[in-house]
């Protein structure tokens, strides 16, 4: 008989949660900080975080999965049939997500990070090419990309948006979060006005993109 493997003694588990937490916090100020640092922040010493850890990297890739648990939540929302509003609210709230990790937001979306982030990320992606799939078949998105080119390239847009948002300003029509979801429904192919009249009639969109 296989033996049960023994859970994480009490200690090393909070000795974990130390270092993720230290980590957080010195990665907020720097995102170069050394291993160093993260360790004494976390008041133990590089040793003891090694044995936790193999590497810078697979500490940054602990954070970026924790973290996108966050988004994939997202993915397990129902759908409304209206795959614009679909699209809108999916931006809106992986935006709010984000806005509550900024941290793990941005270094899952730094191009060093692009596999850890393309796993960890696969819910949330599915779930936005199969909005952009019913899109396309109702021609209520535009069809002149495939399904997947189209999601890659939405994703991307919001990629831009979270790596630029402290150049933009806090007036209630340039909030980061109100150019994010427009952003990306200018890229499914709505026109301006468009995206204004469905935030106009869904108001919740703006304001839950405004957090």
């Amino acid at each position: 008989m296989t033996p049960t493997p023994r859970p994480p003694r009490a200690d090393a588990q909070a000795n974990r949660e130390s270092i993720l937490s230290a980590a957080r916090e010195v990665l907020a100020q720097d995102p170069r900080a050394s291993i160093d640092l993260i360790a004494r922040t976390a008041g133990l010493t590089r040793r003891a975080l090694y044995g936790h850890f193999e590497d810078r990297a697979a500490l940054v890739n602990e954070l970026i999965v924790t973290g996108a648990q966050r988004f994939n939540d997202i993915a397990d929302a129902p759908a409304t049939g209206d795959a614009r509003l679909d699209l809108a609210r999916l931006a809106s709230r992986l935006w709010d997500a984000a806005a509550h990790i900024q941290l793990v937001a941005a270094m899952a979306l730094d191009d060093d990070h692009v596999a850890a982030t393309a796993a960890a990320l696969a819910p949330v992606r599915r779930m936005l090419t199969e909005i952009v799939a019913r899109g396309q078949a109702d021609a209520s998105l535009r069809t002149d990309l495939s399904a997947e080119t189209l999601a890659r390239l939405i994703e991307e847009t919001a990629r831009a948006v979270v790596s630029r948002a402290p150049l933009f300003t806090e007036s209630p029509a340039n909030r980061p979060g109100s150019i994010a979801v427009r952003a990306v429904l200018s890229i499914a192919g709505l026109s301006w006005r468009e995206s204004d009249e469905l935030l106009r009639t869904h108001d919740d969109l703006l304001a839950e993109s405004s957090r």
